[in-house]
Order: C-alpha cells, then sequence, then structure tokens
C-alpha cells in the first residue's frame, strides 16, 4: 500500500499527501498538496461515502492536480490543493469540521480550504474556528459565502465564449441545453440560462432539485441516463466526473460539452481526442469551472464581489485562446489547456530560482 501511494503521487507531481484521522469525531479525512509554485495550495474540501480508501486516494489526488492548473490558467498567485472526508454527509457536525480544522492549521498555510461538494458555508465557519487557512465563509464574516453562483456565472460565460467560436454568436436563446446535475451550481446555472430565454432539458438524481428547475425554469425533464441522448446542441456536466466515456461519445449529438463539473473526461488521453475528432467543441472543465476559486481566491486580499466578477469575466478570453490554440497546433482542448497551466507555472518556477540565485550571489558578495 504505501508503495502504491508514492508511485500514485510521482505519477502527478504530487508533493505532499495528508492523512487525518480523529477517534473523538469520527474524521477521516485525506489532504493533498499538489504544486505550491505559484503560491500556497487552495483547493475545496468534499465529504462522500467513498466505497475504499483507495478510491478517496485516487479522487483527492486527481482533484488537487485539477486545482494546481485551475488557479495556473485562471492567473491566480495560488498552487493546487484539494481535501476529501471519508463519511456520510448527512452525519456532519461542528465536531467533525473544527478536527478538520485543526489539521488544515498544522499545514500552515501550505493548504487552505474552502467548501466543496456536500460541505456549506457552515462547515467553513466551523472549521475557521480552529483556522485562518479558510475560505468560503459567510459574508457577514467578511467572506465571499457559497461560491456556487460564481462558479455558475463562469460557466455562463464559457458557454457563450464557445458559442461564439463554433457558431459566431454569443445569443444563447438560439440554443438548447441539457443540464446534468442541478446541485447549487447547477440551478445557479440554469437561472442564468432562463434569464436568456435558453430551452433547457434537465436530470438529477434527486427528484425535488428536478421538480424546482421545471416549475421555477420550465425546463424539461428526462430520467439521469438519458440526458447523455437528448438532442440539444450544449451539454453542460454540473454533477460528479467521469461521464465522458466511451458510450457517451457513441450515443451523444452535441456540438458543445461546457459544463461545472470536474474530471468530465473519464479518461484524458483516450477521450480528449476522440471529442476532437467527433467535431464537439470541449471547454475543458478547470478552466470553465474556475470562477469559485477565483471567487474565493478574493477573500484573501479582502473580498470584493465587483473585483471578483470582473476577474470571472476574463473566462471568456482565456477559452478563446485555448480554442485559437487547439486551431493552430492541431490538438485536443483539454491539451491546449494543460499547456497553458504548465507554461505559467515553468516560467514562475524559472523566475523564483533566477532570484534565488542572484541573491545568493548578492549575499556572497557583500
Amino acid at each position: 500500500m504505501p508503495n502504491a501511494v508514492f508511485e500514485s503521487m510521482l505519477y502527478r507531481d504530487h508533493e505532499q499527501l495528508v492523512f487525518c484521522s480523529d477517534k473523538a469525531s469520527g474524521l477521516k479525512a485525506i489532504i493533498a498538496i499538489h504544486d505550491t509554485t505559484l503560491g500556497p495550495a487552495l483547493g475545496g474540501t468534499r465529504m462522500w461515502n467513498y466505497e475504499s480508501e483507495d478510491e478517496a486516494i485516487r479522487d483527492v489526488l486527481r482533484l488537487s492536480r485539477g486545482m494546481t492548473h485551475k488557479a495556473a490558467v485562471a492567473g491566480l498567485n495560488l498552487g493546487g490543493g484539494k481535501a476529501v472526508i471519508i463519511g456520510d454527509p448527512k452525519r456532519k457536525n461542528e465536531a467533525l469540521f473544527r478536527a478538520f480544522g485543526r489539521f488544515v492549521n498544522s499545514l500552515n498555510g501550505r493548504y487552505i480550504t474552502a467548501e466543496d461538494v456536500n460541505t456549506s458555508v457552515q462547515d467553513m465557519e466551523w472549521v475557521r474556528m480552529e483556522t485562518d487557512y479558510v475560505t468560503g465563509i459567510s459574508r457577514a464574516l467578511g467572506g465571499s459565502g457559497d461560491p456556487s453562483p460564481m462558479t455558475a456565472w463562469g460557466v455562463y460565460v464559457g458557454i457563450k465564449a464557445s458559442t461564439q467560436w463554433v457558431y459566431g454568436t454569443r445569443d444563447l436563446s438560439k440554443f438548447t441545453v441539457a443540464i446534468q446535475g442541478l446541485g447549487h451550481t447547477g440551478h445557479w446555472l440554469a437561472s442564468y440560462l432562463h434569464a436568456e430565454g435558453v430551452k433547457m432539458i434537465v436530470t438529477d438524481i434527486d427528484q425535488e432539485r428536478v421538480r424546482r428547475a421545471v416549475e421555477e425554469f420550465g425546463a424539461t425533464a428526462v430520467a439521469p441516463d438519458e440526458i447523455t441522448r437528448v438532442d440539444a446542441e450544449i451539454f453542460s456536466p454540473a454533477a460528479l466526473g467521469g461521464v465522458i466515456d466511451d458510450e457517451f461519445l457513441e450515443n451523444s449529438r452535441f456540438k458543445i460539452i461546457a459544463g461545472a463539473a470536474n474530471n468530465q473526461l473519464k479518461d484524458e488521453d483516450t477521450h480528449g481526442p476522440l471529442l476532437r475528432e467527433k467535431g464537439i467543441l470541449y471547454a475543458p472543465d478547470f478552466v470553465i469551472n474556475s470562477g469559485g476559486l477565483m471567487n474565493v481566491a478574493n477573500e484573501l486580499e479582502g473580498y470584493n464581489q465587483e473585483r471578483a466578477k470582473q476577474q470571472i469575466e476574463t473566462i471568456d478570453g482565456i477559452l478563446t485562446r485555448i480554442y485559437q490554440t487547439t486551431k493552430e497546433q492541431d490538438i485536443p482542448t483539454y491539451e491546449a489547456a494543460n499547456r497553458l497551466a504548465r507554461e505559467r507555472i515553468r516560467e514562475v518556477a524559472h523566475l523564483k530560482r533566477f532570484w534565488l540565485q542572484n541573491e545568493g550571489g548578492a549575499r556572497i558578495g557583500h
């Protein structure tokens, strides 16, 4: 087991993996720090009933690497990290998150946490009782609150950039969007699309969420296993990852994939190129869903919603640059995005080495 963990870390160039256990609260958590070249690792904490510890490790390693690329492409001076709490989200309590907060605090700022799947602003405020290294707290306490509206706004901006590239228009009322997942982010996205007169087809495993979308937005509901085969130009996955697989590629008729979910491609090296071959434009997930990260990152400087929203608007230009690179270099969009992220990390790493060498030389000369 230890060898397998180290091999997994080396495979994706992770810096640190922290296992957290607290018997009194029942906490079992894992914190992954992928890369801190650009700055401290920032990434949310998700709570999930993983089938095994190995599954939790794979998830936190994959997600933290995505956060590194997300921060790099977004132009933030932050690295990538993520945390997972293993357990039933319905059994959350103050003791659990305060125990987790103590582990976050022990890292002395190398990792800054935030909310994620199955965690909330309230949970982060419990974490804040034990550490300052947390974002996504309520507006009343000087934070940004729930990042979902801003994540959804970034996806909305990204969908417009994508339709401009494919169809030459940002008028979304001309299109049908299929939304998979109507949690916080999915529902906010549906509200933005509805305001523009977009026709929507929606699904979720929670039927109450579906009913709400049908009533509020006039959306058409379908069963979860039907959403990837509906007749729509745009597919917007907003649930868990891995939805773009062989079956999806065989049955879908979409022209654009642009959604909030992380790790949408089941296998990057297989399904990324296949999307390009089929003429489907894929908005890389860690780019189009980076609005939430931009939003909580603003808390580190003193939160300003207007400044955060202006920063999120840059997702349009970032995606357009990626699409242009894809065209010029004949590579999949996910690879163009990864190259953009790696390029910025290399440049900053080189700059840091330069100044360290010169500072050392100056001290020796002095």
